[in-house]
């Protein structure tokens, strides 16, 4: 006999059939075609308004300014009379470059005072002896400068400063002018103090209009001589990275100021530091730089002053002072987005006053926000100074050598170098001594389109410049 489960067990497969076939066989809407997402809309950026500056509670502290001695040193006591001969006929040789070194003479440090005389070639010398009227001391016309007791000649030592100022390097030079390159390295030490106290004695009160700073990228060995070989010294170049810091003056291409250090707020302040002792003390001119962000602290430890701000409230103690950058300080930056090596943008950002009055200042030479200026300058820096060449065997081994052949490239661009750019025509034209067509141009150097000199300067006669210990009085 056959249960009855079995019965409910078919008739439970019965319905679970008949339910599967009417799905089946039933008819069914099709199903909606999924909508695309609509967009989300972009959140509307609100444009950023320059905020003003709200200044700081504390001066920003500059080690050059701390440890600066005297700008410059003033003279111990008045000057002494001036000295007129009037016997004898008119003096052949020029001393009015020249003064007494005797520290026990009255007239000692004036120049062109009148009381030296020359005294002729002592020995067959080829440097002409001076005799102080005063004190009747005697002295080489070469003390306190390079050539003074040199046994080489002179002229090879001005042609051996003239091929390093030139590019050329240390063991280059020696291997043309066969010396020793250890006393071509010593001439070269001896002449960057000179030219340094030259520069610093020439270069100041220098009233300029812009001032363009930037960073030149430079490498040094950093390896003492003996500890390594020469493959493992090429390997450690990459791993001790400079930095060439120069500030100069856009229209008379003057070099205001150069060194070398790392990339830091520390070398920042003191290449600020050294701009603002070149410049003239109410002189706050135009400055444009790059988009690194410590000149802002530089500018600002340098030309910046305290300024009360006014009172929020009725009642209540007055608000802190404020260190806030002079009313006539402008300050503008170039930013570029470098992607790949390659410039994809440029931009500028103001950081202190307004734009309007940037472009007033560029628009007396129909410039725009740039750097272009020092850039081409950082170019004439590869050139001419071989330690900073791309790719070269004359690297140095530390900042000193470095500094030795900038402020050798200082000297020779300022005073030594015409430009292009800054001839002036002549208002006749001269005839040249040979067939030659007449001059019509005046060359002129940086200098001389700062106001500085009056010529330009030969080589020789900056390394024969005996600098004086204290600046002196305007002859009128």
């Amino acid at each position: 006999m056959v249960s009855h489960l079995f019965y409910y067990q078919l008739a439970l497969i019965a319905l679970v059939w008949l339910c599967l076939m009417l799905q089946w066989a039933w008819p069914s809407d099709p199903a909606p075609c999924p909508l695309p997402p609509e967009p989300i809309p972009p959140v509307p950026k609100r444009p950023r308004e320059r905020r003003p500056f709200a200044g700081l509670t504390t001066q920003p502290h500059c080690d050059a300014c701390a440890h600066a001695s005297a700008l410059r040193p003033e003279a111990p006591c008045p000057p002494p009379p001036r000295i007129v001969p009037t016997r004898g006929r008119r003096r052949q040789v020029d001393t009015s470059t020249h003064f007494c070194p005797n520290p026990d003479c009255a007239y000692r440090g004036w120049v062109g005072w009148g009381n030296l005389r020359a005294n002729g070639h002592p020995n067959g010398s080829p440097w002409r002896q001076l005799l102080c009227v005063v004190c009747r001391g005697y002295f080489l016309e070469t003390l306190g400068t390079l050539l003074h007791g040199k046994r080489a000649a002179g002229d090879l030592i001005v042609r051996v400063i003239a091929c390093l100022a030139e590019g050329l390097g240390i063991r280059g030079t020696a291997r043309v002018f066969e010396v020793d390159p250890n006393t071509v390295l010593q001439w070269l030490v001896e002449a960057a103090e000179q030219l340094q106290a030259f520069s610093r004695y020439v270069l100041h009160d220098v009233r300029v209009r812009q001032v363009q700073l930037d960073e030149l990228f430079a490498l040094l060995s950093a390896v003492k001589a003996g500890e390594v070989t020469e493959t493992e010294a090429l390997e450690r170049l990459e791993r001790s990275p400079q930095w060439v810091w120069v500030a100069m003056d856009p229209e008379s291409k003057l070099v205001l100021t150069i060194d070398v250090g790392e990339r830091t707020l520390a070398i920042a302040q003191r290449v600020v530091h050294h701009v603002a002792q070149v410049l003239a003390p109410d002189c706050a001119p135009l400055f444009l730089t790059d988009g690194f962000r410590e000149y802002v602290t530089a500018l600002l430890t340098h030309y910046g002053q305290w300024v009360q701000p006014p009172r929020r409230q009725a009642q209540g103690p007055l608000p802190k002072p404020r260190w806030m950058p002079r009313p006539a300080l402008l300050y503008a930056q170039v930013v570029k987005t470098v992607r790949r090596r390659r410039l994809v943008a440029v931009t500028h950002r103001m950081v202190f006053g307004t734009l309007e009055a940037v472009e007033q200042v560029l628009a007396a030479c129909g410039w725009q926000i740039q750097t272009a200026f020092v850039e081409r300058l950082n170019l004439d820096i590869r050139q001419r100074v071989a330690a900073v060449g791309r790719r070269v065997t004359t690297l140095c081994k530390g900042e000193d050598g470095m500094r030795q052949q900038l402020v050798l490239f200082h000297a020779y661009h300022n005073f030594c170098l015409p430009h292009a750019s800054l001839r002036v025509p002549l208002v006749a034209p001269v005839p040249t001594n040979g067939t030659g067509s007449a001059k019509r141009w005046q060359p002129r150097t940086p200098a001389m389109a700062a106001g500085l000199t009056d010529h330009v300067w030969t080589l020789r006669e900056v390394l024969l410049f005996r600098v004086p210990p204290w600046p002196q009085p305007v002859m009128v």
